[in-house]
């Protein structure tokens, strides 16, 4: 079972449909011991990062999740739960964030050739070999809607980099067990359910 971690933000219920598509059995929970069981786990989200922190901490659901990546259990971040994986963002005047990895989420530049928030479809440029972009080609187009962007302190982390705003950002990042995206995969159509089987079929 997959388990899709509610703190109260987010397109849950979008995400839990793409999985039934596949077939794959994924509940919505805010029950830590609940995706602490799972096989695997979700960390979608949109909005403020100040309050999707927040919210974590209060229902204890950041010690399963730093948990779930210490054991080692697939684990796949999107969008806000990408960003909120890092040391800061500078939303909101400046808040700090799970830390799991080093960096820091950046605002794209103010610059009247270009439209924030970053919507719509947009390319990837893969930088490695990642198991849940198996089957994807540099053709291949994935929905985005974002107005920071994640800075990485460690390159070998980063699976894939997008151009928008004359800025090549981090579009996804995977080490390890870890797997996370600044774009929708439930909202990216074909190309976005085949990333989600791939990590459906992630080994445990």
């Amino acid at each position: 079972m997959i388990a899709i971690i509610d703190y109260g933000m987010g397109n849950l219920r979008s995400v839990q449909k793409a999985f039934e598509r596949l077939g794959v059995d994924a509940a919505i929970t805010s029950d830590a011991s609940v995706a602490e069981r799972a096989d695997k786990i979700v960390l979608p989200g949109v909005g403020a990062i100040a309050d999707a922190v927040a919210e974590l901490k209060r229902t204890k659901l950041v010690d399963t999740i730093y948990k779930s990546i210490e054991i080692g259990k697939p684990f796949l971040g999107i969008c806000l739960g990408f960003q909120a994986l890092f040391e800061s963002s500078e939303e909101n005047g400046g808040t700090e964030c799970l830390g799991v990895f080093k960096g820091t989420v950046r605002r794209f530049p103010e610059d009247p050739k270009y439209v924030v928030p970053h919507m719509g479809w947009n390319d990837l440029s893969f930088k490695k070999d990642v198991p849940i972009y198996r089957g994807l080609k540099p053709t291949d187009y994935v929905y985005f809607v974002h107005s920071y962007y994640v800075d990485p302190a460690d390159p070998e982390i980063v699976a894939t980099t997008t151009n928008y705003d004359n800025v090549d950002f981090c579009s996804s990042i995977a080490w390890n067990n870890v797997f996370a995206t600044q774009f929708h995969p439930e909202k990216s159509q074909d190309v976005g359910l085949r990333i989600l089987k791939n990590f459906a079929e992630l080994e445990s």
